[in-house]
């Protein structure tokens, strides 16, 4: 076991080193088509978790400034509002919106989309990017494991109760996960909450990616006749505060190299952009380009059938 984390974490350096920082951006970007970005999104609704800093303050703020009506979901309503108020003033976009919600917490994913969805209004756009990497073990008031709870469980929830407004906005309708190269040295597991007596946060938050990973290439199975489009993202290794805090030692020792958060956001914002007849359902995407779900020598392929075990799990945490 030993030297097949070791292989991975090789792999995944070697791969990562050479495609996922600022300077591959900026090689990566001269395959762009501008006219890709060129798109106006006036009378369409966004929302866009953990939205109040870094790859999602960007998200939020390049949609708005393309004239969407944008809902930002935040876990905190002072940090929210000031995020608010900065996107007010950089995009002129009054049809901006804080809707504060803690997305590790079931109920409060429930609590949120009932006001919602009372609104009755199509979301053409639901962007889950809230996460976090935890290093240490912590259990949420509801009892479960915490970075499992937002990646995870939080997303599961909040994706499967807001398929009716989605619905709604067919065939136009996109849920785009905001995961991590970080999968690659991961298989799936069923064990979701990390069992094992020495908790390992980077461990758990790769697991807790490939999940997001599996999940939209089942939404978009399951739900291919709905008229909703289901696509997960690698933003790359961008300087973000979330990274600062979680990896400290890799933020540093990759300073001045580490993508900007526009530049980790850019994808997500292109996949929002695009006619769904230019994209792959279910796909993982990486620089506006399709990008494998498994790197070579990995080993990570032979647990696909895994998924099905996974979403009985969150549907009976989720209580659906």
């Amino acid at each position: 076991m030993f030297i097949i984390k070791t292989l991975r974490a090789s792999v995944f350096g070697l791969y990562g080193y050479m495609n996922f920082t600022k300077s591959a951006f900026s090689e990566h970007a001269k395959n762009f088509k501008p006219e890709d970005m060129q798109v106006q999104m006036e009378g369409k609704n966004c929302i866009v978790t953990g939205a109040n800093s870094g790859i999602g303050f960007a998200t939020a703020e390049g949609l708005a400034s393309r004239g969407a009506s944008v809902y930002m979901v935040c876990r905190n309503k002072e940090r929210g509002e000031a995020a608010l108020a900065k996107i007010h003033s950089n995009t002129g976009n009054k049809n901006v919106y804080l809707e504060v919600c803690d997305i590790s917490s079931v109920n409060d994913v429930k609590s949120f989309t009932s006001r919602f969805c009372s609104k009755d209004v199509p979301v053409h756009v639901l962007v889950n990017n809230a996460g976090l990497l935890e290093a240490n073990r912590v259990i949420t008031p509801e009892g479960y494991e915490l970075s499992f709870a937002t990646n995870v469980l939080g997303t599961y929830t909040l994706t499967e109760l807001m398929l009716p407004l989605l619905e709604k906005a067919a065939p136009d309708a996109r849920v785009i996960t905001v995961s991590s190269g970080g999968m690659y040295t991961s298989p799936l597991t069923t064990d979701l909450q990390f069992s094992g007596d020495t908790f390992d946060g980077v461990v758990q938050y790769a697991r807790n990616k490939r999940i997001q990973t599996a999940l939209t290439e089942k939404w978009a199975e399951k739900y291919k006749d709905k008229g909703v489009g289901f696509y997960s993202m690698h933003p790359g290794w961008a300087e973000t505060p979330g990274v600062a805090k979680s990896l400290p030692d890799f933020s540093k020792s990759f300073e001045g190299k580490l993508r900007s958060s526009e530049e980790g956001a850019d994808t997500v914002i292109w996949l929002a952009l695009q006619p769904k007849e230019k994209l792959v359902p279910g796909a993982f995407y990486f620089d506006r380009a399709e990008a494998p779900k498994h790197l070579p020598l990995t080993g990570t392929k032979n647990s696909h059938s895994a998924i099905d075990s996974i979403i009985e799990k969150l549907r009976s945490f989720a209580g659906l």
